[in-house]
């Protein structure tokens, strides 16, 4: 059964969307219609920015998202899916393409999402750190223990594949759980260059702001399920896909879980849409037994 998965933020490259704007009509017209949307020429930062101005979350949001949902719409008859899941940002990509929201909304949503969140990072310094081949549950304890050392606040914040675990928060927190991590066992603890604690309490500010966005947009029953981040699990009511978008931004981004939950529900061949392939390396990591690959669209 085939399923398509959307990445999130962190894909992105100089170039990205350039072949497709170049040979396909419909990706040109859609990226056009973007820069209309947006007020201005993101396809220029995207197809010749500098590696800086494609890292501002402001920019980085929209341009993997755009890259993500075209790359879908332009492979016709071929997007077929039977379930769609997103990673983070991937969210908005994966209901757009499976025709939740609007290509229109999908676009304003991603962009007051990377806004909302750009403020509250420059309002609250804070960062991540990847903890590498530690079991979940210890990463888990030594967040809890280190929060309530009043450092600052730190939480599993992404679960991207077994022995892969990225925890968010407080910046003394972070380095205070890093130390600890490493010393149980962790054969890294890296911090991430990010601006902020994305999937954190920290992002409440941003969360706050983006809620009324959300509800004041139209959701529609998508055309397939989409495994959403909270849970890990499938989703059809637009009142669920609301709610669950709107605590997403606080709570953790479940993507060993979705995955595995997707191949109990029958999937066994994996999509990326969009910049990169770190989803279909996750993916390989998670289970062996499925196929995970990339699209290639140009005309």
């Amino acid at each position: 059964m085939k399923a398509f998965v959307f990445p999130g933020q962190g894909a992105q490259f100089t170039g990205m969307g350039k072949d497709l704007y170049d040979n396909n009509p419909l990706a040109k017209e859609l990226f056009e219609k973007a820069n209309d949307i947006l007020g201005y020429r993101i396809t220029d930062i995207m197809f010749e920015g500098t590696d800086e101005e494609l890292r501002q979350t402001k920019v980085t949001q929209p341009a993997v998202f755009l890259h993500s949902v075209i790359s879908a719409l332009c492979m016709g008859d071929a997007f077929d899916p039977k379930m769609t899941a997103g990673h983070s940002l991937g969210e908005f990509s994966a209901l757009t393409a499976a025709g939740a929201l609007s290509f229109e909304d999908g676009l304003k949503l991603v962009y007051a999402r990377a806004m909302a969140m750009q403020k509250a990072c420059e309002a609250q310094p804070s960062t991540m750190a990847a903890i590498i081949a530690l079991p979940d549950e210890k990463v888990e304890e030594v967040c809890a223990e280190v929060s309530k050392m009043g450092k600052g606040v730190v939480v599993p914040a992404n679960y991207n594949c077994p022995g892969q675990l990225v925890i968010s928060g407080d910046i003394d927190a972070i380095n205070e759980a890093c130390e600890q991590l490493k010393a149980a066992g962790a054969k890294r603890a890296l911090p991430l260059k990010v601006g902020g604690a994305f999937h954190s309490p920290l992002m409440q500010p941003a969360k706050d702001e983006l809620q009324a966005a959300i509800e004041a947009t139209e959701i529609k029953t998508p055309k397939c399920p989409v495994y959403q981040n909270v849970d890990a699990k499938p989703h059809t009511d637009p009142a669920e896909i609301k709610a669950n978008l709107i605590a997403q931004l606080t709570s953790s981004v479940r993507w060993t879980q979705s995955v595995q939950n997707m191949i109990a529900d029958g999937a066994d061949d994996f999509t990326e849409c969009g910049p990169g392939k770190a989803l279909q390396g996750m993916i390989a990591k998670i289970n062996k037994e499925v196929t995970a690959h990339g699209i290639e669209v140009s005309e």
